[in-house]
């Protein structure tokens, strides 16, 4: 399936589609639906709509009052919307939907949409399907097992490797997970390049000795002076064959092997260049490494710092570096998500992965785009609203970030670990633009909830000293 995006829309879609936004905004979430709808009655294969529609359907459904008198009709709409899959798959999908306006998360009804879906060849949306079920149990095996299947026959290997890695972290003894992850990762790896028209690897390699050589390494788990040597052996032939990818893809693996990141990353980089940057393992491999790379560093700056007091000499240079080290991993993240985005522009949760990547890289003017359209999304709209906030602070916005967190803060009826971080937020910015009876109102809420969140405590009661001392 060709998924419609927001560009392919005619004239009156598209204006359509800018008024359901601007309801959203001001939270007139019955009129955004009824626009939506109306859009997806046109252009089904519309997936950003049809994203935005869920995400003012859960928003009105936690707005709404509760009733426990209320009886769910769903179960008979679902099973009317299933007799209508094999002949008219796409009729099912309106039935669905209506059954999905008043019940975003009903799992029978997500999981009728994905049958649905795929019947009529929309694969994509059978993918939303199962990822917003995923959002209220993101442990459900059985579901993730149904989203990997369904990205192998999208071709979306990279994201089918992801899922599967996710199964085993939950059941590490799934043996069916272990088997398929394995099987995505190579085709990810082999999907370029002409790994995939070689019958094994050794047609790549015209040197036939070196191959049986690199084969016989490959079985041996080396350790200590035989590690050393083999990697001096390989260097030797690699002076010889610079152009041999194979020989730098090997010294990558077995400086990795010896725990010398540096060295790997630059062998796994040459390989990559080697291959014109056509072997997706590659790419991920020298991705991870650098990863690692970064985390190290973080790790090492930070145990000197718990360590050490400020009075210390080196207190203030480590704590420089370790904030460069931290903007570098957020960089590595910045490329690995672009590159993801790529080949899913329409993808919301990357979005906010991007904008989340970018204030951690303390790139604020770049994050606000993409928290921007983040906000669309149902499972991140809060996080990607609270970030939205603190860049437009940073970028000396007040009034801009003050209203991000009163919207943000209005949405969350409960004082959980998010709100609070927001009302915190919220409370600082008061705090900068002269508001302190309203900063100290926020402090107040948090205070009443979690005595020991940051400094609220000192906050609240420092304002009662003062005043008692004033009086």
């Amino acid at each position: 399936m060709a998924v419609k995006t927001e560009k392919e829309l005619n004239e009156a879609q598209r204006s359509l589609w800018l008024k359901a936004m601007a309801a959203i905004e001001l939270r007139n979430f019955g009129y955004a639906i009824s626009l939506l709808q109306g859009i997806l009655k046109q252009e089904p294969q519309f997936l950003t709509g049809r994203q935005l529609l869920r995400r003012a359907e859960v928003a009105k459904q936690k707005a709404g009052k509760k009733s426990f008198f209320n009886i769910s009709t769903a179960p008979i709409a679902v099973m009317n919307a299933q007799r209508e899959i094999k002949k008219a798959p796409q009729h099912a999908v309106e039935m669905i939907e209506k059954v999905l306006e008043g019940e975003p998360y009903n799992r029978q009804a997500n999981l009728a949409l994905k049958e649905a879906a795929v019947a009529a060849g929309w694969l994509e949306i059978g993918v939303f399907a199962l990822q917003t079920l995923l959002e209220e149990n993101p442990r459900d095996v059985k579901l993730l097992h149904e989203l990997g299947l369904l990205y192998h026959q999208t071709g979306q290997s990279d994201e089918e490797v992801e899922i599967y890695n996710r199964i085993t972290e939950i059941d590490p003894l799934d043996a069916a997970a272990l088997r398929l992850g394995k099987d995505a990762s190579a085709r990810a790896s082999m999907a370029t390049g002409g790994w995939t028209q070689a019958e094994s690897y050794r047609e790549l390699i015209k040197d036939k000795d070196v191959a049986i050589s690199l084969e016989q390494q490959s079985r041996m788990q080396l350790s200590g002076e035989a590690l050393d040597r083999q990697i001096a052996e390989l260097e030797a032939q690699q002076q010889a064959k610079p152009q041999n990818a194979d020989l730098a893809r090997r010294l990558g693996a077995l400086c990795e092997q010896k725990d010398d990141i540096e060295s790997a990353i630059k062998w796994y980089q040459r390989a990559v260049e080697l291959t014109g940057s056509s072997d997706a393992g590659l790419i991920r491999k020298l991705s991870n490494l650098k990863m690692r790379g970064a985390e190290r560093d973080i790790a090492a700056h930070e145990e000197f710092l718990a360590g050490h007091t400020k009075k210390d000499a080196a207190h203030a240079k480590r704590s420089e570096e370790l904030q460069a080290a931290k903007k570098k991993r957020a960089g590595i993240l910045i490329e690995e998500v672009k590159k993801r985005l790529e080949r899913n522009p329409t993808d919301l949760q990357l979005r906010f992965e991007l904008g989340e990547h970018f204030v951690n890289a303390q790139r604020f003017r770049e994050a606000v785009p993409e928290l921007q359209r983040a906000r669309q999304n149902p499972n991140a709209r809060l996080k990607a609203m609270n970030l939205l906030g603190v860049s437009y602070c940073e970028l000396g916005m007040l009034d801009l970030a003050m209203k991000q967190f009163e919207d943000a803060a209005r949405e969350i009826v409960t004082m959980d670990p998010m709100k609070k971080e927001i009302v915190y937020n919220l409370g600082t910015v008061y705090e900068k633009m002269g508001a302190r009876e309203k900063s100290l109102n926020c402090m107040k809420q948090i205070y009443e909830a979690d005595y020991g969140y940051k400094d609220v405590a000192e906050r609240v009661e420092s304002s009662y000293r003062q005043d008692k001392g004033g009086s």
